[in-house]
């Protein structure tokens, strides 16, 4: 009898336990569904104003964070700029000067070649730790700002196998940026999984295509729009446009 007892006092217990564990998820999620305020790193390029226009649609207010690192084209911030005041979101430029210093690379060296990465090696565009210190000041942003939810356009398609654009660094950033700071963040990347032609296409069914590609810069040389057609940005973008209008135009016809 004292045995019955006893392990019916253990599955009540246990039952207290599990109700409290799903207590703390239902508020949890209730937490993260009603903070509607989100963070992007906004850079004024392809990818970074396609997930602005596609935060603005899911959240009720947005900020647009800027870092100024010392890039040789200061266009890139006057495009994040112009951009910004335009839709009307608030926007703000940090200065991360310190990453030009600790990390010389082609987007901020006039006497670094731009070129892609051979052997395995990357890509002389490529700047040490860009993401990592982007996402972090954009925590600290976040949690002065109330938001709970920071959006990067990174992605693990068609990269140039920067490692800090890998789904599996964002997730444990994610992870250590909520110990960190004791807040609940979310990182979403609405295009981790998508290639240049379906971000053009998600671009489209915001009905902003033409917007994206007249007035952002993604062109390693500073040349918004088309850019130069020659840097392996604007090669990148360009192959992605075409295939998806060639889509667009094959979809149309049936």
């Amino acid at each position: 009898m004292n045995y019955i007892l006893i392990i019916i006092k253990i599955i009540i217990q246990r039952l207290r336990v599990y109700k409290k564990i799903y207590i703390n998820k239902v508020l949890y999620l209730e937490g993260l569904t009603m903070n509607k305020k989100a963070i992007v790193v906004f850079s004024g390029g392809q990818d970074s104003t396609t997930c602005l226009f596609w935060a603005l649609k899911e959240f009720d207010e947005v900020i647009a964070v800027t870092f100024d690192y010392n890039q040789k084209h200061r266009k890139e911030i006057e495009c994040a700029t112009d951009i910004a005041k335009e839709l009307g979101v608030e926007h703000h430029i940090l200065d991360m000067g310190l990453l030009n210093q600790l990390a010389p690379n082609a987007l901020t060296r006039d006497d670094i070649e731009i070129k892609m990465g051979e052997n395995g090696s990357l890509p002389s565009t490529f700047v040490e730790g860009r993401n990592m210190l982007f996402l972090t000041f954009a925590g600290v942003l976040a949690k002065v700002k109330g938001a709970k939810h920071i959006i990067t356009g990174v992605c693990e398609t068609d990269f140039s196998g920067y490692p800090d654009c890998r789904d599996i660094f964002i997730k444990s950033l994610n992870v250590t940026l909520n110990l960190a700071m004791d807040y609940d963040f979310v990182i979403h990347t609405p295009l981790m999984w998508i290639d240049k032609a379906q971000t053009w296409e998600m671009a489209d069914k915001f009905g902003k295509l033409d917007y994206i590609r007249e007035k952002t810069l993604t062109c390693y040389n500073g040349i918004i729009g088309d850019g130069c057609g020659e840097c392996p940005a604007c090669n990148l973008r360009k192959r992605g446009l075409d295939s998806y209008l060639l889509y667009k135009e094959r979809k149309n016809k049936k």
